[in-house]
């Protein structure tokens, strides 16, 4: 359903009533209706092989990813400044999107070995480094959207047993972070260390022990992370990430410039965001969106689709997709969950958590909660790579699901 109703999108972004052709391979709706056909292909070959390749082969599908990454830096093409596609003609290849597979074969073969016990810093190091691999090479790209999508991977670790400490760790840098841009080092420090004190109060409190070692520690990351949070922000980020990390948080106070960035960094935001109100309750209907003819949107087709379903089929219309969405990945996890093999499980787990920061990240991206990212909309937004990644991503899944019952009879026998 999420696949017919984004190619029905994908055909209103590029209607026009003069030149539109139901099958011409130089419009998007041909060529995604290409991607829909190829990728039952590649379902039937998907779930024609056996289970245990899978799990067998990942470290070789791991290999290959990477060297088709490292590629791009000299056979790559370069579209909208980033070197992330090879080109074949008419063609455009992502690697990155495969990755994600591989990616998430081999972190759940590593992570389901019985050798490896994410409790213990070293073994934890080692799940950490096959993220890093390909994220380092994404980012180099650079392609910040993709890499992002890797930070799924703390979901599952965390769902394995990683302690909470290295949660807790991730979720203060990320916090620090944002609240040191948004009100400045002293102000986060004074604000820390005050929380910082609470805490012990509330433990001296419980066990009449006061932890200055933790409170030390809380102290020295947080200093760490306020002092090195403006030589990240301006030395690492590019100028038009700072532009959308400014519009996002409202970090300039001047309405002048305000103004300004919402026309350059922030005019897809502004155009996304007028027209999915535009569209009300009902929406404006089929091939009805003025902004959707006029081509306000930049990249419809692709990272913004959304914007075509909140404009022509309304509040009724985005739900809808909202809740398919929403059914499939609890659908995934109660599949995840009823894995007998540690394998299975795991990689079950990844994929939930891959589609769901891919659903969230875009949706909340378009609608204005988050900065602008380059992340497409899983099976709705065009493209045959993420059509064809999120193919092999799901049914993988399936085939070993499938097999659960072989997989537990085999591990009883043995």
């Amino acid at each position: 359903m999420l696949v017919c109703i984004g190619w029905v999108c994908i055909y209103a972004t590029g209607y026009d009533p003069e030149t539109t052709q139901l099958f011409d391979f130089n419009q998007y709706h041909t060529k995604q209706f290409f991607f829909i056909i190829s990728s039952f292909v590649l379902i039937i070959v998907i779930l024609s092989i056996e289970a245990k390749f899978y799990e067998r082969f990942s470290s070789i599908f791991f290999i290959i990813s990477l060297i088709l990454l490292a590629g791009l830096f000299v056979f790559g093409k370069k579209i909208n400044g980033a070197t992330a596609w090879y080109s074949f003609g008419a063609i455009t290849i992502q690697p990155a999107e495969f990755a994600k597979v591989a990616t998430a074969l081999i972190f759940a073969k590593q992570l389901s070995s019985i050798q490896i016990d994410i409790r213990n810093l070293n073994d934890l190091l080692k799940i950490l480094l096959i993220i890093a691999i390909p994220c380092g090479l994404i980012i180099l790209q650079p392609d910040p959207g993709s890499v992002l999508v890797y930070a799924s991977f703390i979901f599952i670790l965390y769902r394995e047993g990683m302690k909470p400490l290295f949660m807790f760790i991730i979720i203060l840098f990320a916090s620090l972070f944002i609240a040191t841009l948004k009100f400045g080092v002293s102000e986060t420090i004074i604000i820390f260390i005050f929380l910082t004190l609470l805490y012990g109060y509330w433990v001296k409190r419980k066990t009449k022990f006061i932890p200055f070692k933790n409170m030390f520690l809380l102290i020295t990351i947080c200093l760490f992370i306020c002092l090195s949070t403006s030589i990240i922000y301006n030395q690492v980020f590019k100028p038009h990430h700072r532009d959308r990390f400014s519009l996002w948080l409202r970090l300039d106070n001047d309405i002048t410039r305000n103004a300004q960035l919402r026309q350059t960094a922030g005019y897809n935001t502004y155009q996304s965001e007028s027209a999915i109100s535009s569209g009300g309750l009902t929406g404006k209907g089929f091939l009805e969106g003025t902004r959707t003819k006029g081509g306000f949107v930049p990249e419809q087709h692709t990272d913004y689709i959304f914007t075509t379903l909140g404009e022509e089929w309304g509040f009724y219309g985005t739900s809808t997709v909202v809740i398919l969405f929403t059914l499939l990945l609890l659908r995934l996890w109660f599949l995840a969950e009823r894995q007998r093999s540690a394998f299975n499980r795991i990689y079950g787990y990844s994929v939930v958590s891959i589609l769901f920061i891919h659903f969230c990240v875009n949706i909340g991206m378009v609608i204005g909660l988050l900065p602008t990212i380059g992340i497409p909309l899983p099976f709705f937004s065009y493209g045959g790579s993420g059509l064809w990644g999120f193919t092999m991503l799901l049914f993988i899944f399936l085939r070993l699901d499938a097999s659960r019952g072989d997989s537990w009879a085999s591990d009883f026998y043995h």
